[in-house]
């Protein structure tokens, strides 16, 4: 299983500590966010490469993380450099497949989330299913289901609808940006971009593959602290624990 980790957004409303530098390499305790994510994600023992997707910003500091780990990281260099030129996360997702001539399973994921539970659950959770997997969390706001992927599903937690950023949710079950995709789903990115899913979000695949294929939507067994501006970037220093 190959693991891509979308790393090459330039994280605006953290500047200016994001503005020369990625937030996925910020400090949470005593790891960076992405040590957090990849560590955890290693103990499964499933994933033989680990692919960073980064701007060409910042794909210098990626490459002198990725240096001293001991997990095989390649680092990809999707060549834009500001926020405007950005490809978008379905585009870099494609942009990394066909760089690196990738045809496996893969686990997607945001490299700037940290969780309190494993993601090894995630993997179990998809390797029982056999098909291409989310994750998903009750959201009582309706403000914020608006900003969000959001799915409805069957009592098997079978996808039947998913939408992005919808202007009247049809449910409350809001998707993190964490995937699995069988080897065969992985192929239909492309496809998925040429049919006109939206590819900013990196759920807008999903939107779309669960037309073409099942994809199952495991409830999230913990918590997930978003950083998405300096304060909540400064309580969740405050309040992070580590995976339980």
């Amino acid at each position: 299983m190959k693991c891509l980790i979308l790393a090459a957004g330039y994280a605006t409303r953290l500047y200016p500590i994001t503005e020369n530098f990625p937030k996925p390499l910020l400090a949470v305790g005593d790891k960076t966010i992405l040590d957090w994510l990849v560590d955890d994600i290693d103990a499964s023992g499933k994933v033989d490469e680990y692919v960073v997707i980064s701007n060409h910003k910042f794909a210098h500091h990626f490459e002198d993380w990725a240096k001293a780990k001991t997990q095989k990281i390649t680092v990809v260099d999707d060549g834009t450099d500001t926020n405007e030129t950005r490809l978008g996360a379905v585009k870099d997702i494609q942009f990394a497949i066909d760089k690196l001539n990738l045809d496996d399973e893969m686990l997607v994921i945001a490299g700037d989330n940290v969780l309190d539970f494993s993601l090894t659950k995630f993997i179990e959770y998809a390797s029982a299913k056999k098909t291409s997997c989310i994750m998903r969390y009750y959201e009582e706001n309706e403000k914020k289901l608006t900003k969000s992927g959001v799915v409805e599903i069957d009592e098997k937690d079978l996808i039947v609808g998913m939408e992005e950023k919808p202007a009247e949710p049809k449910s409350h079950w809001c998707c993190p940006p964490f995937y699995y995709y069988t080897r065969d789903d992985a192929r239909l990115v492309q496809k998925g971009i040429d049919s006109g899913c939206g590819t900013d979000a990196p759920g807008s695949y999903i939107a779309w593959l669960c037309t073409q294929a099942p994809v199952h939507a495991m409830e999230m067994p913990g918590k997930r602290y978003d950083i998405g501006n300096l304060e909540s970037y400064e309580t969740v220093k405050k309040e992070y624990k580590g995976i339980c």
